[in-house]
Order: C-alpha cells, then structure tokens, then sequence
C-alpha cells in the first residue's frame, strides 16, 4: 500500500517493488492492460532517474522522492513512447495508474511497505 501522509490518504493499496537491475529494467514495458498496481524502483542512494516509456502502451504518473519519501518532482500523464529527465535527484520512482496519486503534491510525504 501507498499511502500520503502529508494529506493523509490512501494512494493505491497494491504496489512491486522493483530492485533487481531486471526488474528495474523491465518497468512497465510489454505489458498490453493498464496496471492496477505501482511499481517502487528503490535506489541505493539518490541520482538523477531518468525514465523512458519505450515499449509502454498507456500512459502513466510518476512520483520521485529523496531519500526520506519525500515527492521532489511529479511527472503527470508520461505517454508512451516519450522521455523525461526529472528536476530532482530521487531514490525512489513510483510507477503509476494514471489517475490515482490524487492531490499529491511536491513536498508531500509518501509512504510505502
């Protein structure tokens, strides 16, 4: 589960953490139906996480938090087959259902099992 606790609300109940380089990889690529969970690419540190929606049929939100799940930057509506490279360093990218990080904001904290 994800969960806002700035605002204090439930983002999405299901969530994949993604650490292996693999699954880091692998993302949301290939997959033909809309995800009904996110995925949590967790870093060893922060750095610039540049991402890329190769292979990526639907669009998608994204959340990058500082090492405190901290949101340091939002990228809303990433459509397929684009690049973005975001403002902040983050140690962890959240993959989303377009649609379901709600008011999140920039400075908001983000919590997650």
């Amino acid at each position: 589960m994800i969960t806002n606790t700035t605002k204090k609300f439930k983002i999405i109940d299901k969530a994949k953490p993604c650490t292996s380089i693999g699954s880091k990889a692998l993302g949301m690529m290939f997959r033909l139906k809309r995800p009904k969970e996110a995925l949590i690419f967790i870093f060893d540190n922060e750095k610039r996480a540049d991402l890329h929606m190769l292979f990526v049929f639907f669009p998608i939100d994204v959340l990058f938090l500082d090492k405190d799940k901290k949101v340091v930057d939002i990228k809303k509506d990433f459509k397929p087959f684009t690049y973005y490279s975001p403002k902040a360093k983050a140690q962890y990218v959240i993959e989303l259902p377009i649609g379901v990080m709600g008011s999140t904001r920039i400075g908001d904290k983000i919590k997650f099992n």
